[in-house]
Parts: C-alpha cells; structure tokens; sequence
C-alpha cells in the first residue's frame, strides 16, 4: 500500500501525462515517462511509448463533448499506472529513489518547466524574474486588492 504522499504523486503523474500530450511539450515528457518507466529494465521503454502514444491519439481524436470523459479515462489510466510502478518497489530507498525522480520528471514535464500552479490569478516562475517601475508607477507580478499611488506634498515655501 502507498503512503498518501506517493499516492498524491502518482495521481500528479496521471495529471501531467494527460496535460502534457496537447501541448509541445509532450515530445520531451512521452520520452521521459517512459524512461522513468524503463529506468529499471530499459526494454520496457517502447511499449511504455506506444502507451503514451494512445493516449495523446485518444486525447487528439476525442470529440469536444467527450474530451473530459477521455482526459479522465487517460489520466486514471497513468494514475494507475505510476501507483503500480511505485508500489513494485519493495525496498524502502529504493522507492524514495523512485518517487525523486518522479517529481523530477513532473518539474519538467509542462510548459513553464516549473511544474508549480500558482493558482487562479497567480504568478508561477520557473527562474529569474525583475520587475522595473517607473517614478509613479508600481511595479508587480501579481497584486491582490488595490494600489494606490499618492504624489508626496511637496515642500511649503518659506517666507524670507
């Protein structure tokens, strides 16, 4: 049986594969999942990829009332999948092992490569980011409420 944290992980897997095959980054990620599957028995990497082909096919052929219902297919498919493969390893470290690269895998296997969801009106970076403002201005990736730019008073004059 899997921790909750490997199960949660392997539910992302299922998430990302199916995420992952309308977008261009699908190339990269259809190879790495399925070394990620092979990682043990290198044999194992062509019929992972004609998987990973099926679903991308079955995802691009789906009629637009039925894509939800196949999304969700494929990714309890992947989900199931990742769950086995996780819990195929018996030895403790070995699984640790297993599940790092995982989230490696995951990191990298959407557009933006950060693997990280900010969220509805959030800012997600996956490197460096500098943001400049001009005087009277702000400047912000994301800014939630209000903002208010007031000029400074300027200096009374002096009587003399």
């Amino acid at each position: 049986m899997l921790t909750e944290a490997l199960a949660a992980l392997a539910a992302a897997g299922g998430a990302a594969v199916v995420q992952a095959a309308a977008t261009d980054a699908w190339a990269g990620t259809r190879e790495r999942v399925a070394g990620w599957f092979g990682r043990s028995d290198e044999s194992r990497v062509p019929g992972e990829l004609a998987l990973l082909d099926e679903t991308a096919l079955s995802l691009g052929q789906a009629a637009p009332d039925q894509l939800t219902e196949v999304a969700a297919h494929h990714e309890a498919l992947w989900r199931a999948r990742f769950e086995a493969a996780l819990g195929a390893v018996q030895d403790a470290a070995q699984r640790e092992r297993a599940a790092e690269e995982l989230r490696a895998l995951l990191a990298g296997a959407l557009p933006g490569g950060s693997g990280t969801s900010s969220g509805d009106g959030g800012l997600s970076v996956g490197g460096d980011v500098t943001f400049h403002s001009m005087p009277g201005s702000i400047a912000a990736g994301v800014i939630n409420g209000g903002a208010t730019i007031n000029s400074p008073t300027p200096p009374e004059r002096t009587q003399g």
